[in-house]
């Protein structure tokens, strides 16, 4: 099995950029990430969450839109691309439960988290820059405001992490 995002990383060495399809990535160890989760949490507690989740929603709205926009994916083709990603990068292995676009309403199982192994055990879902990816990729492909949640995680002894994300139902007054 071959990995194209390896194959197509593009390093300038002039800058220290990586590049991928023209936008930048950088490598890190979850370790750094989630200790600087931890330390927020020391701080802000649950609320935390939804900082962390904030920044991996940039990540995704940008990057399904991207996809939508110039490559002219369909809304299956950059859930696919995205969760083939999520693995080619070492965020585990991402398998799509269900993807109904029709009802704003995606599910996505995560083997290998490196956010929940490198956490440890905890009370709640921690994978919280996953569940901001799959928020962002939900809203760009939905069109609209999403909720995005974890209700399994490795980190509660759940053997995988599930995320669901579904579209926000506004209802006239």
């Amino acid at each position: 099995m071959e990995n194209e995002i390896l194959q197509n990383l593009k390093w300038d060495p002039q800058q220290g950029r990586l590049t991928f399809k023209d936008v930048r990535y950088l490598l890190i160890r979850p370790e750094t990430l989630i200790d600087f989760q931890k330390a927020v949490e020391a701080e802000l507690g649950v609320r935390t969450g939804e900082l962390v989740y904030a920044g991996g929603y940039t990540g995704g709205s940008l990057s399904s839109r991207r996809y939508k926009e110039v490559f002219g994916y369909s809304d299956e083709e950059i859930v696919d691309f995205m969760c083939r990603m999520g693995g080619q990068i070492g965020w585990g292995r991402f398998e799509v439960e269900e993807l109904d676009s029709e009802a704003g309403r995606l599910v996505v199982r995560v083997y290998g988290s490196p956010f929940a192994e490198a956490y440890g055990a905890s009370d709640q879902g921690v994978c919280h820059f996953i569940r901001g990816v799959l928020g962002g990729l939900g809203a760009g492909i939905f069109g609209a405001e999403v909720t995005a949640e974890e209700p399994q995680c490795v980190a509660l002894g759940d053997p995988w992490c599930q995320f669901v994300v579904e579209r926000v139902r506004t209802h006239p007054p």
